[in-house]
């Protein structure tokens, strides 16, 4: 029998990792603020009563009654006519950013990993020509096939451009936005950088090297405490921080993130014991922030099974961790963190999310979380915490969900099949997907 990995995350790192290391939002509610210190009310949010999924549309993904979906870029193909841009392979995190023109630009991740070959573990792709193209030949990867793009839309929602944001770097997983308008992406490797980078294509991305150097997942800003946190993913990876100076990010203003402290948190307590119990943490200074965190671990420092998804909210950062299936909660004035999803103890219709990915948060406290596995569902963490399904991407399975993010009206949301296509596995397929209500 052909092996065969158990999800998209662990067939890149395979191809990557096995190699050794190589060197190198909705938008702006992705930042959030520090405003309360507990978790969101327990009130049913605007996705509440969406009612159950229904049959496979002409996408093949499943939805509830009222909602509607589109494709709105393949990977390798131009998204919009007379653009000279072509949508990226194996699209991961992204974030929406308006125009001031009108329309919006949703900013994506590339999240092309740098040594191995996809054909070997997936014979299927050799006979797709993207592969040469997108990849390499013979779908070889090479460092520096990562980076990220910009889908642009125009106030009635049609596709207008699509082009290069971030170029030469590699494994461009997830990232966050920031409040003055660009993308910060994540590179995941062991010598991953923190890249931010203009969604409007204006200015150069500028690497970010004092948010540290590990394998970046995501990431997400509280502007109120000048403070950054970020998600390591591996399976023994941390949870960071760093605060910036009041130089470096001036109240109101934009940061520079070069002027700072990098920290790893420490739960003082068992973490496995945090389901629906908040233990104390406290933070610690990184060892040698501007050296590889993976040399320089701080043996008290907590691990955390796989850090994926990040997001800011009401004084708490959510995250999830892929290797157990959980989703977290840190109250950043209390200094608490709390279990608040939990595969392994979850029952009844609640216990359907697994593969644990890509976070995002809607104003109501809504916890939209995708999933890298499981059964390529789209579902969402209720402010009462029960869990139910927002959609559900059919013939897939091979692929996972990233990038979920809302138009800044908050009647569309953008996801991707991060190596789906139109007829099953590929390269990679980002959709729309019209609400009948804001979100």
């Amino acid at each position: 029998m052909k092996f065969r990995p158990r999800s998209r995350r662990e067939f890149l790192r395979q191809l990557f990792w096995s190699a050794g290391a190589v060197g190198s939002a909705s938008w702006l509610a992705a930042c959030g603020g520090s405003s309360g210190n507990s978790l969101p009310d327990r009130t049913r949010g605007r996705l509440a009563g969406i009612g159950p999924l229904g049959e496979p549309d002409a996408n093949n993904i499943r939805l509830p009654r009222g909602f509607t979906s589109r494709v709105v870029a393949v990977a390798g193909q131009f998204p919009a006519a007379g653009s000279p841009g072509i949508w990226h392979a194996f699209p991961d995190g992204g974030a929406v950013f308006p125009r001031p023109e009108g329309g919006w630009i949703y900013c994506c991740n590339s999240e092309v990993p740098g040594i191995g070959t996809v054909t070997f573990s997936f014979p299927e792709l050799s006979g797709l020509p993207l592969v040469d193209e997108l990849i390499g030949v013979g779908g070889r990867f090479a460092p520096g096939l990562g980076g990220a793009s910009a889908l642009v839309f125009d106030a009635g929602g049609t596709v207008v451009d699509c082009y290069r944001v971030l170029r030469n770097t590699t494994f461009n997983c997830s990232g966050g936005a920031t409040p003055w308008n660009t993308w910060l992406s994540c590179e995941e490797i062991n010598d991953g950088r923190v890249w931010e980078c203009d969604p409007y294509g204006v200015v150069d991305a500028q690497v970010k090297p004092a948010l540290g150097i590990f394998a970046h997942e995501a990431l997400a800003l509280d502007p109120a405490a000048r403070t950054a946190y970020m998600t390591e993913d591996l399976p023994e990876g941390r949870f960071y921080r760093f605060v910036a100076t009041e130089p470096d990010w001036p109240a109101g203003g934009r940061a520079r993130f070069e002027q700072g402290t990098l920290q790893v948190l420490q739960v003082l307590g068992d973490p496995d014991t945090a389901q629906n119990n908040p233990l104390p943490v406290r933070w610690i200074d990184a060892a040698n922030p501007a050296a590889r965190q993976i040399d320089n671990r701080r043996p008290e420092a907590t691990a955390f099974d796989g850090g994926e998804g990040l997001w800011f909210h009401r004084g708490v950062a959510f995250f999830a961790t892929r290797g157990d299936n959980r989703i977290w909660a840190l109250d950043t004035d209390a200094q608490t963190l709390e279990i608040i999803y939990d595969f392994d103890t979850a029952s009844g219709a609640s216990r359907i999310l697994s593969g644990v990915d890509n976070l995002t948060v809607t104003a109501s406290g809504e916890i939209l979380v995708c999933e890298d596995g499981g059964d390529m569902q789209l579902c969402v963490i209720l402010p009462d915490r029960s869990v139910i399904p927002l959609l559900q991407v059919m013939g897939q399975s091979a692929s996972e969900i990233s990038g979920a993010a809302f138009s800044p009206d908050g009647r569309r949301l953008y996801f991707n099949s991060n190596r789906g296509s139109r007829n099953g596995l590929g390269l990679g397929i980002t959709y729309e997907i019209m609400l009948p209500f804001s979100a």
